[in-house]
């Protein structure tokens, strides 16, 4: 019998109904991060789940989306006189990252209607499959939330940096449960390891957590296309007015210079404390997991760098995002591998 409790083929189609949702999150997420690089996420106005999902079918209905869009602050400030082609090439990326959205929500309530149909969910694993759903629905609702922090009376031509951050974590808090879930349902059996082991694996999944949050901000702020040299920001170690920017200590989270520093040295620390690990366990049983993941961010650190110094273009600055995706994977696999089943 399976960990479900059922066959080994109920374990199997939920199995891939897990990597199937995670892989489509994976490419929501690195389409939010191009519909963010192109400035797109302002195009679409209005939230509507049912009619929305529908694209304009006639001039008409162009002309009334670029009447709507024509009155936001971006539009103003920023894109006055875009023509309306200019307008449908922005438009098309929030639409599909948009329509994309629903089709995961269609994915996984109907993976999760098959399987009770057929009578392979447990209660616990009928919750945890429910909790998945509904940190599906709530990123939905979070994603209007940030577009309509740019929409109405408002100066922005950008969405508010902190729920861009507030967005794009729960995306990588949604993949990275599916990913234990999966972990879990796999039945693969986990060594006995040091508590030094599981603490130095959750510092590291927590450090990669808050650096991934600190590089949405550096994205909201559009931070990596300044301070463009290395390992100097402007020539100098801590970059002038690191708190004066005329925020204070709101510079940690709006300030260009700050956020950018920070998420530097966020990436220095995790550097020196993969190394460190993969080096100090390399003779117990998850020497390769620890080895796997100094890898991968080792690989982040030098494609953040070189992202950094070409002022972050779209290409370098998605498959920055990418990877970094894979290293937050890659540390909540090293975490579960630490944990005792229950």
């Amino acid at each position: 019998m399976s960990h479900t409790g059922k066959s080994p083929q109920a374990t199997r189609w939920m199995r891939n109904w897990l990597v199937l949702v995670g892989l489509l999150v994976y490419a929501m997420i690195l389409i939010g991060g191009a519909t963010r690089l192109t400035d797109s996420g302002l195009s679409i106005t209005e939230w509507d789940p049912i009619k929305g999902a529908l694209p304009p079918l006639s001039d008409a209905s162009w002309a009334s989306l670029f009447a709507k869009y024509q009155q936001t602050a971006e539009y103003k400030l920023q894109n006055s006189g875009m023509s309306l082609g200019d307008f449908q090439q922005i438009f098309w990326w929030e639409w599909s990252h948009r329509l994309f959205g629903r089709l995961i929500g269609l994915v996984a309530m109907g993976g999760l209607a098959i399987f009770a149909i057929r009578g392979w969910l447990t209660r616990g694993l009928a919750t945890k499959f429910v909790i998945l759903i509904l940190l599906g629905g709530l990123q939905g609702a979070i994603g209007w939330w940030m577009v309509s922090s740019g929409i109405g009376e408002t100066t922005r031509v950008d969405v508010a940096p902190y729920r861009l951050a507030t967005h794009f974590m729960l995306a990588l808090l949604i993949i990275a449960y599916t990913c234990w879930l999966w972990l879990d349902l796999g039945g693969k059996s986990r060594p006995v390891v040091a508590p030094a082991i599981r603490t130095v694996a959750v510092v590291l999944l927590g450090l990669i957590f808050l650096q991934m949050a600190a590089g949405a901000l550096v994205a909201g702020l559009d931070a990596g296309r300044t301070y463009n040299d290395w390992p100097l920001m402007a020539g100098e170690f801590v970059p002038h007015g690191y708190l004066g920017e005329g925020l204070g200590l709101r510079s940690l989270f709006e300030g260009r210079a700050t956020t950018q520093f920070n998420h530097r040295m966020l990436a220095y620390a995790i550097w020196a404390l993969s190394l460190g690990a993969a080096w100090a366990f390399r003779s117990t049983p998850l020497k390769g997991a620890f080895a796997g993941l100094a890898v991968l961010v080792s690989l982040q650190a030098c494609w953040g760098i070189l992202t950094l110094m070409n002022a972050a273009p779209m290409n370098l600055a998605l498959l920055h995002q990418a990877i970094g995706v894979i290293v937050t994977l890659a540390a909540v696999r090293l975490v579960w591998l630490t944990r005792r089943p229950a």
